[in-house]
C-alpha cells in the first residue's frame, strides 16, 4: 500500500513538473525575437572615384545593423554592404592586391573598432585587370559601432593596393551620409 501511494505521488509530481516545464516553454518562444535589422542607405546611391590608374565606382551602398527593439541600442557589429567596381583606366595591367577600407569622421580622423567588435575591413581583389576593362565585386565589411551610433561616418577611406610594375597604392575618400531606409 505504501508503494503504491510512493509510486502515486512519483508519476503526479512528474506529470506536473512536465506540464509547468512545457507551458514556461511556450511563453518564452511565444515572446519572439528581441532585435530588429535596421537598414541604413548611404547617399549618394552611387559614388565615382577616380586615380590616375583606376576609377572605382560604389554602388547600393548600405550599413546594416542589429538593433535592441526595446532599447534601441545596436547590438552586434554593423556591416558595410554593396557593389564596387574598379576600371582599369591605365595602359599597363593591373594586379590587384586588395582592397581594405577605413571609416572618417568629418575631421579626417579614423574612427577605430572597440574591443570585442568584429572586425572585418578588407574586401576582395581582382588580379589581372586589363587595360580599359573593369570588373566589379561584392563589398561586405563591417564597420565601427561608433561610427553609425554616433552618426560621425562623413567618408570612406578605400585603400587600393595594386601592382602597375611597380607596386604602388592609393587612397581615395569617398563623402557620405547616412539616411534611414
Amino acid at each position: 500500500m505504501m508503494f503504491k501511494r510512493y509510486f502515486f505521488m512519483l508519476v503526479l509530481g512528474t506529470v506536473v513538473t512536465f506540464a509547468f516545464y512545457g507551458c514556461a516553454e511556450k511563453e518564452k518562444a511565444a515572446e519572439g525575437p528581441k532585435t530588429e535589422t535596421v537598414t541604413v542607405s548611404i547617399a549618394p546611391a552611387v559614388q565615382e572615384v577616380k586615380s590616375e590608374q583606376f576609377t572605382l565606382q560604389f554602388s547600393d551602398l548600405k550599413i546594416t545593423k542589429e538593433v535592441d527593439k526595446t532599447s534601441k541600442e545596436i547590438t552586434s557589429t554593423p556591416y558595410l554592404r554593396g557593389n564596387v567596381k574598379i576600371i582599369n583606366n591605365s595602359k599597363n595591367i593591373l594586379d590587384v592586391q586588395g582592397v581594405t577600407i577605413q571609416y572618417l569622421d568629418a575631421s579626417g580622423n579614423s574612427i577605430p573598432f572597440k574591443t570585442g567588435e568584429k572586425k572585418a575591413t578588407v574586401s576582395a581583389y581582382w588580379s589581372d585587370l586589363q587595360p580599359g576593362k573593369e570588373s566589379e565585386q561584392r563589398l561586405d565589411v563591417t564597420v565601427p559601432m561608433a561610427a553609425v551610433k554616433e552618426k560621425s561616418l562623413a567618408k570612406i577611406q578605400v585603400n587600393v593596393v595594386y601592382i602597375p610594375t611597380p607596386l604602388r597604392r592609393e587612397t581615395l575618400e569617398v563623402p557620405v551620409k547616412l539616411g534611414e531606409k
